[in-house]
């Protein structure tokens, strides 16, 4: 019987207002990487233009707890009061099927414990901004936000930055080019690709 397809994963993690979802859709675009987007499951409303089933899996907050119970979930948190996030362990049976690596934009914490869980098929990457100013200039200029929500970030980002050392890498996004290319290096090389086929 084929062995089942186990992939690579590639945990991107940062404070809110990083770059991280723009370094994720950089590598996403890269055929020869075999990424596949992993679709975190969120017990909040959709912001503006987001769809489900293609940004995050909404779902109610009471179903959001009955897949914890369940365990249902490789990793989940409440991010913010009655603010669920986590990934669903048949989002990576539903890549890996695909015989896809998976690629992960989540939160610091979801980051670390999918790192613990696939410790030798992990990638954790740490997505660090400039500076709390900056952070705070990107989320205003996004302005989704109340200013309330936009401090709590904030205070959120400063915890945040204190997990950078546990996890692989990181990348400094202080200049987006620099940051994507770093991106693909690690990518190439977590994966064992040639980079002379570049």
């Amino acid at each position: 019987m084929e062995k089942e397809f186990q992939g690579k994963l590639f945990v991107f993690s940062a404070p809110s207002g990083s770059g991280k979802t723009t370094i994720v859709r950089h590598l996403l675009k890269q055929e020869k990487f075999n990424l596949e987007f992993s679709i975190s499951a969120t017990s909040r409303e959709p912001r503006g233009f987001e769809k489900d089933g293609e940004d995050y899996y909404f779902i109610s907050l009471q179903e959001f707890k009955d897949k914890i119970k369940e365990e249902a979930f490789l990793e989940w948190e409440e991010v913010y009061r009655d603010n669920f996030y986590g990934t669903l362990k048949t989002e990576v049976e539903r890549i890996w099927a695909q015989k896809k690596h998976v690629i992960f934009d989540i939160d610091v914490v979801g980051g670390l414990r999918i790192k613990s869980k696939f410790p030798k098929q992990t990638l954790a990457v740490f997505v660090k901004p400039p500076s709390i100013d900056e952070l705070k200039i990107r989320l205003k200029k996004r302005s989704t936000e109340s200013e309330d929500k936009i401090n709590m970030r904030i205070a959120k980002a400063s915890v945040e930055l204190a997990t950078a050392p546990q996890f692989d890498k990181i990348i400094k996004n202080y200049d987006l080019d620099i940051a994507l290319k770093e991106a693909d290096e690690l990518v190439s090389d977590f994966l064992g690709l040639d980079e002379t086929q570049n």
